[in-house]
């Protein structure tokens, strides 16, 4: 497969956090043939832990901007901590020779709405390119990783996932490879939706619970707003048959295709200790039960 039309790429979402995902993701990655591998939980990226990347690539990310007082220009009066909603403006800067103090900006408070620059008269605050993260291109035993970390507090999430996964397809391109796996954030949100455009299919992961039927729907309503055909698989499904059973009719009369089950098993947790995938740590039910779910979801890539 050479060019972009080929690539297959499927997105691998959950409505919650701890359902499984990223543990499903490591694994399908073992199991398909020469993936590129994105991780676009932005916010909090976990499948590094399980894969044991070797970054080669680190780049800063800029998103959105803040606000920087020059304390030259600075007089002081007081109209850009009024103007502030968020509380990110104080007065303790240093003197400059016509006032002692001057005003500062909180860098952690400030959202970069600009309001403060607008009103200034003395010209005295410059918006500037905000330093909100850094993305990574590493190589694992499995194939290339791109993945990202979203400094504490700091916004586009939504823009540093789209950055992830435009990265993980140019990757595609120079390697040759035709599949990418992507761990999504979990939720509905513009992190999300930034994950799953132009997706070619989704596994929503899920588990045995009312909560996890509620947010499976979200998910499964997002991927039909988008036009994109979904997989569902019901995560430690024996701790819960009848609810499992309950997911999975509800998942079929929304237009999912049940792809899966996988039963509870201490392995798993073994297996993330150890920082590797289910299915290299051992062959027991979970490990089994995902061999059939990545067979179920596109026997074309399985090894």
């Amino acid at each position: 497969m050479s060019n972009e039309s080929s690539i297959w790429e499927l997105v691998v979402l959950s409505g919650k956090g701890g359902t499984g995902k990223t543990s499903v993701t490591a694994s399908l990655a073992a199991l398909a043939d020469k993936p590129v591998l994105a991780d676009c939980d932005v916010d909090a990226s976990n499948l590094p832990l399980v894969l044991d990347p070797r970054p080669r690539r680190r780049d800063a990310f800029t998103g959105g901007q803040i606000a920087r007082v020059k304390p030259g220009h600075c007089t002081a009066c007081g109209k850009c901590e009024e103007l502030c909603r968020f509380d990110a403006i104080y007065f303790d800067g240093p003197g400059n020779g016509r006032v002692p103090r001057t005003f500062r900006v909180d860098a952690s408070a400030c959202e970069g709405c600009g309001v403060c620059a607008d009103f200034c008269a003395e010209h005295a605050i410059k918006m500037t390119p905000a330093d909100t993260g850094e993305w990574f291109i590493s190589d694992t035993r499995f194939g290339p990783l791109v993945h990202a970390r979203l400094r504490p507090g700091r916004g586009n999430s939504g823009k540093l996932a789209a950055l992830v996964r435009e990265q993980a397809r140019q990757a595609t391109r120079e390697t040759g490879r035709h599949l990418i796996l992507v761990d999504g954030p979990p939720g509905v949100g513009c992190s999300v939706m930034a994950s799953l455009t132009g997706a070619t299919r989704v596994l929503a992961v899920t588990e045995p619970t009312p909560s996890g039927e509620h947010d499976l729907e979200r998910v499964l309503a997002l991927a039909r707003h988008f036009e994109i055909s979904a997989s569902v698989c019901v995560n430690q499904h024996d701790l819960n048959p009848a609810q499992t059973a309950r997911i999975e009719r509800r998942a079929a009369e929304l237009g999912a295709v049940i792809a899966g089950r996988i039963p509870y098993d201490l392995a798993v947790t073994d297996a993330q200790r150890q920082g590797r995938p289910v299915v290299e740590h051992d062959h027991g039910p979970a490990a089994q039960a995902i061999i059939q779910l990545w067979k179920n979801i596109s026997p074309t890539f399985t090894n």
